[in-house]
């Protein structure tokens, strides 16, 4: 999706940049659906500076998968924008359609199968904090002597 002509130019956070603490649209996912590529992974990924939100467009062509894995930190609320598949966690399987929103709570384990249709889904989340070092005093473990 490519940013609006009304969306604001520029770079850092909305302190530095207050035209950027504007509401603005972002792109026209209608339009984007029409175009999934037969192509995996991200479409479109939510790149505004100064944003506290993650969000991907995430495509899986029919019988591709995710593998299993857990998010430790984060919550993720999943939305299915187009296609079929399953949602593999714990002990059972979800069935995924069009207009299916899930919260997958942090430290969950999941996977996801893509149908015979694919599956392209929506997935936002807090952002994650940029890396930073830290001192050997601050890493969980580390011996301070």
């Amino acid at each position: 999706m490519m940013p609006s002509p009304e969306s604001p130019a520029g770079a850092g956070d909305n302190a530095e940049h207050p035209d950027l603490a504007v509401p603005r649209i972002l792109g026209d996912f209608e339009a984007l659906a029409k175009v999934i590529p037969e192509s995996r992974g991200a479409l479109w990924k939510l790149a505004e500076p100064g944003r506290q939100l993650d969000a991907n467009l995430v495509h899986l062509p029919p019988g591709q998968h995710v593998v299993t894995h857990a998010e430790p930190d984060l919550d993720v609320l999943l939305l299915v924008v187009a296609g079929d598949g399953i949602l593999g966690t714990t002990g059972h399987a979800l069935q995924l359609a069009k207009g299916t929103i899930l919260w997958l709570p942090h430290g969950s384990s999941r996977s996801l199968a893509a149908g015979d249709d694919g599956l392209s889904y929506l997935t936002v989340h807090g952002r994650r904090p940029g890396m930073r070092i830290k001192s050997r005093h601050e890493v969980v473990g580390a011996d301070p002597t």
